[in-house]
């Protein structure tokens, strides 16, 4: 049977709606979040194992981490590198190598392997919340 709200008291009922509404939503988009985040640390020290050819036990490798920040009405999850925080830039877009004068004898080309993961985090964090919150 449904519940009778008297005119005046509208506004209220629908407020209440909607802020347990969004406390479900933000509750599941925080578990996707960590989830994703998760998966993405993986993949990138995968990534970076294979396009450097470097072993598991590498401080790069092994410096890729997340944390997450959460507040009233959002929620963030970051990707890093904790142990080597200029290098992956530098890996991902190449730069220019001096020798031990400040001479410049050339340029290190870069190799994408962290772009290409960030793209695979976006399509799956998508498709996660479009499933968790449909049924949410």
């Amino acid at each position: 049977m449904a519940k009778k709200t008297p005119i005046d008291k509208l506004s209220a009922s629908i407020e209440k709606i909607l802020e347990e509404y969004g406390d479900d939503v933000l509750d599941v988009t925080s578990d996707c979040v960590k989830r994703v985040t998760k998966e993405g640390v993986k993949a990138v020290k995968a990534s970076a194992k294979q396009s450097f050819e470097i072993g598991k036990g590498s401080e790069y490798v092994q410096g890729w981490t997340s944390r997450f920040e959460t507040g009233r009405l959002s929620v963030q999850g970051t990707i890093y590198n904790s142990k080597v925080p200029g290098l992956p830039h530098l890996l991902e877009h190449g730069h220019v190598s001096r020798n031990g004068t400040g001479r410049i004898f050339g340029t290190v080309p870069g190799r994408e392997h962290i772009a290409p993961v960030e793209r695979q985090i976006v399509k799956d964090f998508e498709s996660v919340i479009k499933k968790e919150v449909g049924e949410a």
